[in-house]
């Protein structure tokens, strides 16, 4: 059930000593009040505990090019997620606005890999702005992390699949596949003349 959005490289990160990740039928990782984002965000969102900093940089470099962009800093907090729709857009740019204070050294709006381990070395850490722990997933990561690995497991058949959650995940599917379908035959359709608006019609 997982999405596009585990990739090979975070299937090769959990596979080394660096990342811990919490399987199937696992209670959900907990954390103390007093840990900072980036561990309650990992516990949560990943389900993974025992990270180091070059982890969890990689793991949220999501253009692979070694730095953190703005954009990327609001999808790693979850800002554009449809949980944050009441959060005001000045909020969402004071995140990246304080997380580029603190860790972006030469000031070219952008985190470098180099800059965020300096910053974790020195103590620095991502600050905890109130807005959840960061969800950033498409619709089937989400549902896989937050629903199915807490309440199922690879043993659930489908007609097991009935908590609320649940029927909302798949009618969400039926959903996108009806309108796929409908956009198909659209598509196969040939132009019917009589439907173009007589302004757009040559002769």
């Amino acid at each position: 059930m997982y999405s596009a959005f585990l990739t090979p490289l975070l299937f090769s990160l959990l596979s080394t000593p660096l990342l811990a990740h919490s399987g199937h039928g696992q209670a959900p990782l907990t954390t103390a009040p007093d840990e900072d984002w980036a561990t309650h965000h990992l516990a949560e969102e990943h389900h993974i505990s025992n990270f180091d900093a070059g982890a969890f940089f990689t793991l949220h470099d999501f253009d692979f090019s070694s730095s953190w962009t703005p954009d990327e800093i609001r999808r790693m907090y979850g800002l554009d997620d449809e949980s944050q729709r009441g959060v005001d857009e000045a909020k969402k740019a004071e995140v990246v606005r304080r997380t580029l204070e603190i860790f972006d050294i030469d000031g070219d709006e952008a985190v470098q890999r180099g800059e965020w381990m300096e910053g974790w070395r020195a103590g620095k850490r991502l600050e905890d702005f109130g807005l959840g722990p960061g969800h950033h997933g498409d619709d089937e990561y989400e549902y896989e992390i937050h629903h199915f690995e807490k309440f199922h497991d690879e043993n659930t058949k489908e007609e097991d699949l009935t908590h609320p959650e649940d029927i909302e995940h798949f009618r969400k599917h039926d959903e996108q596949e009806a309108a796929a379908e409908h956009q198909e035959q659209m598509d196969r359709m040939p132009i019917v003349e009589q439907n173009i608006p007589q302004k757009f019609r040559r002769y």
